[in-house]
């Protein structure tokens, strides 16, 4: 299968700049969930920024409705 880094990058909302995973989809959800967080694109812009991707913050934003 053929990645798709060019488009992943044009969706992808992630605000590390330096971030070597961005459009590389399997490498950054394989990174995360290592350390129990999602990617950003698991988030609303204002959250992604925070840097909290934890499972934690994802299922209270889950549990208010906010996602």
């Amino acid at each position: 299968m053929e990645c798709k880094q060019d488009q992943n990058r044009d969706h992808c909302n992630c605000s590390y700049e330096p971030c070597s995973r961005k459009g590389v989809c399997c490498d950054c959800l394989t990174y995360h969930l290592r350390s129990r967080e999602l990617p950003a694109c698991c988030f609303p812009d204002h959250i992604e920024r925070t840097y909290d991707r934890s499972f934690e913050t994802f299922a209270e934003l889950v549990t208010q409705r906010k996602i």
